[in-house]
């Protein structure tokens, strides 16, 4: 793997993801479900939910290969629960009822998240990618405080592509002048959207990865990162600062 300690002077703009990156999503998405599924006739047991965050990394991930719109992406995933469950209903309505819920809702910081862009904004351009449904996204950013750490924010449902993409990737440069591709870091939790997409882009590539994460063999990965980190911080050391 490349070693970003030797090049950190040339980095000029870092990019994060949002979700299970700088806030956990998983621990939202719970909370909102919890809140939502018993108004549709659902109790919401670790197994149901277990079974929506299985239904929703599917769905997202087609919408990742271009097999589904976001719409289609938002309307299955609780269709498919529905189904499942035996409960009659609709997807659709049920999904903006956990959208607004989860924009509505409390958002918890991955640990470090906070510490380290209150170290990195004064030296480094940060912008955000995030392929998360731009009036959820807008309000979790807005009352977590993260709307004021970035530069830029870029919104795949704003941008009309999504993170693989390279339209994704190429609007979010478009927006930077100046700022040589070379010259940025894709940090991000999954390796089909941030990782293959930041590598694909002529980026840098930092997979976070939590300690006890699955970690797929070199050869199974959809993407090489340049560097793996099992905390946040590791960041830090990786671009030699602090």
């Amino acid at each position: 793997m490349e070693d970003i300690e030797r090049i950190h002077m040339a980095i000029e703009a870092i990019f994060f993801d949002l979700d299970n990156t700088l806030l956990d999503f998983n621990r939202a998405e719970r909370a909102a479900l919890q809140k939502v599924l018993p108004g549709y006739g659902i109790t919401p047991t670790p197994e149901v939910l277990a079974r929506y965050h299985e239904l929703n990394d599917y769905h997202w991930k087609q919408l990742e290969l271009g097999n589904l719109t976001r719409e289609q992406v938002m309307q299955y995933r609780f269709d498919r629960l529905l189904e499942e469950l035996g409960v009659s209903g609709d997807g659709a309505r049920l999904s903006d009822a956990y959208e607004n819920q989860l924009a509505a809702g409390e958002n918890f910081y991955i640990e470090g998240a906070r510490e380290l862009l209150d170290d990195l904004k004064e030296k480094y351009v940060l912008c955000l990618a995030t392929n998360g449904a731009a009036h959820v996204q807008r309000q979790r950013l807005h009352n977590s405080g993260l709307d004021k750490d970035f530069a830029h924010i870029f919104i795949s449902e704003k941008l009309q592509a999504d993170k693989p993409s390279a339209a994704f990737y190429d609007a979010c440069f478009a927006a930077l002048p100046g700022i040589k591709r070379e010259e940025t870091v894709m940090v991000g939790d999954s390796l089909t959207s941030d990782i293959k997409g930041g590598k694909a882009a002529g980026m840098r590539t930092v997979w976070y990865c939590p300690k006890g994460h699955p970690r797929p063999a070199r050869a199974q990965m959809a993407a090489i990162p340049d560097k793996i980190i099992e905390t946040l911080g590791e960041l830090k050391t990786i671009l030699a600062i602090g």
